[in-house]
């Protein structure tokens, strides 16, 4: 759960947030970001069905919680439902919205990743058990910034929950090295951009073996 943020920062919206880390290597879901209702129902055509709609801002952080998501959208008739249904539940303090239209992708496994600020050490770059186990299992590796490749390979094996990184469920084992070059891409960002405070992958979703971040939120000094 991405932290409140703090004085003298600002969150980025969730499209903002995705495409600063996605300009330095970060895997993102293909999306479209559109103002109204027929754009978003022509963008999930284009897309193909299911899709997941999520109403977007740069004061909308926590969506899943006022219910600002719709999951496996499924057809022309409930894209339109979701994005009326999005777009009416925005407030004034939202300031300015917009709708995000992404692929739905499944998978058995979800991963975080992420960058914070230690107030000793400076800049972490972190790994770790996502998804529903998150909390329970607790399993994340750390490393400051920078990073190399061994010190991400090192990370992932780290991780005390090796069995969810090898074949499962009828799934290929993760990529070790697509997930090394996420932590790389996310050290890459934060020593190319020192603004940044913090920034939350959560979840990657391993998709055919290959971590792919379906939600990001990054926080900026202001």
């Amino acid at each position: 759960m991405p932290e409140p943020p703090r004085t003298g920062s600002r969150t980025l919206s969730e499209p903002d947030s995705k495409a600063l880390l996605s300009a330095h290597g970060v895997p993102i879901a293909p999306e479209r970001v559109v103002a109204g209702v027929d754009d978003a129902v022509a963008a999930a055509t284009e897309l193909g069905f299911p899709v997941v709609v999520k109403l977007a801002g740069d004061a909308i952080a926590h969506k899943t919680e006022r219910g600002l998501v719709r999951l496996g959208v499924a057809d022309e008739s409930a894209a339109r439902i979701a994005a009326t249904e999005l777009l009416a539940a925005a407030t004034p303090e939202d300031g300015e919205v917009a709708l995000l239209v992404a692929p739905m992708l499944r998978g058995q496994r979800e991963l975080i990743a992420g960058l914070a600020d230690d107030p000793q050490f400076g800049t972490t770059v972190m790994v770790g058990v996502g998804g529903v186990l998150a909390e329970a299992v607790a399993d994340v590796s750390l490393r400051l910034v920078p990073i190399s490749r061994i010190d991400a390979e090192e990370m992932i094996d780290d991780l005390a929950t090796q069995a969810l990184l090898g074949p499962f469920r009828g799934e290929p084992a993760i990529d070790r090295d697509a997930l090394a070059d996420v932590l790389l891409a996310l050290s890459t960002a934060a020593e190319a951009d020192p603004t940044i405070v913090s920034a939350d992958l959560n979840p990657l979703i391993v998709v055919d073996g290959r971590p792919i971040a379906v939600d990001a939120l990054v926080e900026v000094e202001r």
